[in-house]
């Protein structure tokens, strides 16, 4: 019942983005980057299908993608900074004794990102769930945006290409297994990188 609801899913998406064809992948990317968590996988995949069909251009199928994920990412970003930062210095300076937080907690989170939010902000672009929320705290900490968007350009890119072939190769009708087995190969690759980011940044100190 499961497998048949994605593939009804998947083939009006399939619909949707024939009728809207690079608006409508434009849009649902930037959905998905948002708080809105849409899977970017009902909406890449169907696309790589119509590559392989012939019916869409890689090319801008991949640029339309990670123009709608930058500007997803960036709505986090900026609420993040001037709406959601302004509430959290408010609510940590008036309640934050009552739940052991304190301003200190914030800098400290500004640090973590002024030293390590490259990595922090590819890496949470590979992982499903957290690469719709990584950009809030990016910009609670007010991250440098032109690093912000560089990189989370980059993980974005990787993940797209990974959707856009997995359409491209097998096709809608049995990819479920498939997305699992490259998710989980992602996601052991994110613990790789980060774990080599770690251990170069602690050599580079020594």
């Amino acid at each position: 019942m499961l497998l048949e609801l994605i593939r009804t899913i998947t083939e009006n998406v399939l619909l949707i983005i024939k009728d809207m064809g690079y608006l409508g992948i434009f849009i649902g990317m930037t959905i998905e980057s948002s708080f809105f968590p849409l899977p970017s996988e009902v909406i890449l995949i169907p696309a790589g299908v119509l590559i392989a069909k012939g019916e869409m251009s890689f090319f801008l199928v991949f640029l339309a993608s990670i123009l709608g994920s930058l500007l997803g990412a960036w709505v986090n970003y900026f609420l993040a900074l001037f709406l959601g930062r302004t509430t959290v210095d408010f609510l940590i300076s008036k309640y934050g004794k009552f739940l052991f937080m304190h301003k200190k907690d914030l800098k400290k989170t500004d640090k973590y990102f002024n030293e390590h939010g490259e990595i922090t902000t590819f890496v949470g672009r590979l992982i499903p769930l957290v690469r719709h929320l990584i950009s809030l705290p990016a910009g609670f900490a007010r991250m440098n945006f032109f690093r912000f968007s560089i990189f989370t350009a980059l993980g974005a890119g990787l993940w797209t290409i990974v959707l856009i072939f997995v359409g491209f190769f097998y096709g809608s009708s049995s990819v479920q297994p498939i997305v699992k087995i490259i998710t989980a190969v992602i996601f052991a690759l994110a613990v790789l990188v980060t774990s080599a980011y770690y251990i170069a940044k602690k050599y580079k100190k020594k």
